[in-house]
């Protein structure tokens, strides 16, 4: 069977539009993981599966500025992700806002070693953010390690406080 070559040039622009219709987005940037997390204290936070552009220029600033770690680990805790989609949506929303991520570690381990816990914390976080959709161009890091402590004292209570990534808008 011949084709015209109007008939190809429309059959190849068909092609081309279909494809482009059936890409996709990357779904749990879409807020796929709000219902994930649902449960949580989401308080002074715009959440929701069904968010749009609507509700997101709504999106208030967390009052959680602060997520902890365990001993010796970079990876964020489950019951600190609806925090951190909410640090999210508000960055979305708000693509002027920038925020500096301060990593902290405790005072076990020389100070080189707790500078890179410290960058490492806040890098898996920035991470987390940037998977959800914000740019990173609006994300800073610094590590701190053990410099600046939330809480002096020598015993786990205040370990666990000094575990930290610190949201600095």
């Amino acid at each position: 069977m011949q084709f015209t070559p109007y008939a190809k040039g429309l059959l190849v622009a068909l092609s081309l539009s279909v494809m482009a219709g059936c890409s996709s987005s990357g779904g749990a940037q879409d807020g796929d993981m709000d219902s994930a997390s649902s449960g949580a204290n989401t308080a002074g936070m715009n959440t929701g599966a069904n968010s749009n552009a609507n509700q997101m220029s709504n999106a208030t600033m967390p009052d959680v500025r602060t997520i902890y770690f365990a001993f010796n680990k970079d990876t964020i805790r489950p019951e600190f992700e609806s925090v951190l989609m909410g640090h999210a949506q508000y960055l979305k929303a708000n693509t002027s806002a920038n925020v500096v991520l301060e990593g902290h570690a405790d005072e076990r381990g020389t100070r080189e070693y707790n500078l890179g816990l410290g960058e490492r914390r806040a890098k898996s976080v920035a991470r987390f953010l940037t998977v959800q959709g914000v740019s990173p161009s609006q994300i800073e890091i610094v590590s701190y390690g053990e410099e600046r402590p939330a809480v002096q004292g020598h015993g786990e209570s205040s370990y666990a406080k000094n575990r930290r990534v610190v949201f600095d808008y």
